[in-house]
């Protein structure tokens, strides 16, 4: 065995046993961390009624990468949310966030100055950067027509619960797969910069599809087809569709995923993938108001499969509503990323501040 695999074994050794010696891995080059990281990763299968799904992959594998980008000379670190305000673009599909700003206040007999605000109206984590709980999405085995009732009680979720086990009554929480499960997420993200590559350098249009082998081709194309995607990998995918965001037709229409690609990042254990638009599955113009039909290839009944495979087959996990321009244009491909939801107990969703810290290629 040479030096150089001796070093390697060593690292991931420590880091199997739950230590990162960042030094050591600072001194290592990016494939060596990369392969030796993988070794710490589990392979599943997940346990009985899991509930975290693709996060399970998450641990010193995961933190070993992050270790290694942001020890690099000239890594920054990079804000991937949009800012949340009473201005911001809110989504038709969940109650308007309404802030409201108290006045200055004090304490009697004190010295005392305080500020506050609170939330009048709202759905926090359907609004601004939000995550998905795996709980969001069910599926029914047959197709819903408005003529009858929906049949709630039919609903199966991700690991099989049932509609009884996750949200017996209309205003339960969710009691299985809520927010609130979801551990923080800090591991390696990939970015791929679609609006240049399939775009031109322009944003993708409504309803177009990225594909396995767009993805694929990204790759190969920022120079990471040495690296792939590997598990407890984040992905994150530029279309340039934020740069729509205070456009009133952002939350209309947009790019999205294609069905192959879903099963292309489920065999790499991908734990969350991220697209800088509203819905990460593709929608086209008029497609929400009923005037068009979705995209070609999506399944009958699932408009929104890329939703409906994620949350509620794979365990992958989605964040709406990324900001991913200035991550693009330092052509930072890849880096150390943490993400960390509320804790909100029964919650679908949670507002989330992504974050990134990587060097520039």
């Amino acid at each position: 065995m040479t030096a150089k695999q001796n070093f390697l074994t060593a690292i991931a050794s420590v880091v199997t046993a739950g230590f990162i010696f960042v030094p050591a891995i600072a001194g290592a080059d990016e494939a060596g961390v990369t392969k030796a990281s993988v070794a710490a990763i589990p392979s599943g299968p997940w346990p009985a009624n899991d509930q975290v799904g693709m996060a399970n992959t998450l641990g010193a594998g995961t933190w070993m990468r992050c270790a290694y980008y942001m020890s690099q000379p000239g890594a920054k670190s990079y804000e991937l949310s949009h800012v949340r305000s009473n201005d911001m673009t809110q989504s038709p599909f969940g109650a308007p966030l309404v802030y409201e700003y108290r006045p200055t206040a004090s304490v009697p007999y004190s010295k005392h100055a305080f500020n506050g605000e609170h939330i009048v109206s709202g759905e926090p984590g359907a609004q601004g950067t939000q995550m998905d709980a795996l709980g969001h999405f069910a599926y029914l085995e047959n197709l819903w027509t408005p003529d009858k009732p929906i049949p709630v009680d039919e609903a199966k979720y991700y690991s099989g619960f049932t509609q009884a086990e996750v949200k017996p009554t209309p205003d339960s929480p969710l009691l299985k797969l809520g927010i609130e499960n979801v551990p923080p997420i800090i591991t390696s993200a990939v970015l791929l910069d679609a609006r240049n590559y399939l775009g031109a350098g322009t944003a993708l249009k409504a309803g177009q599809l990225i594909t396995a082998a767009d993805i694929e081709a990204m790759l190969e194309a920022q120079g990471l087809g040495w690296r792939g995607l590997v598990p407890g990998d984040v992905l994150y995918i530029y279309t340039g569709w934020s740069d729509i965001w205070e456009d009133d037709k952002y939350y209309t229409m947009g790019p999205g995923l294609a069905n192959d690609a879903l099963k292309y990042i489920e065999d790499r254990k991908v734990v969350l993938v991220a697209l800088d638009n509203p819905f990460t599955d593709p929608v086209n113009e008029g497609q929400l108001t009923g005037k068009s039909g979705p995209p070609a290839g999506t399944p009958e009944g699932l408009p929104f499969v890329i939703h409906h495979h994620n949350l509620t087959q794979s365990g992958i996990h989605q964040i709406q509503n990324m900001k991913l321009d200035e991550l693009a244009k330092d052509e930072v491909w890849t880096s150390c990323t943490i993400i960390l939801p509320l804790r909100s107990k029964g919650a679908s969703g949670s507002p989330v501040r992504p974050v990134a810290i990587g060097k520039g290629s």
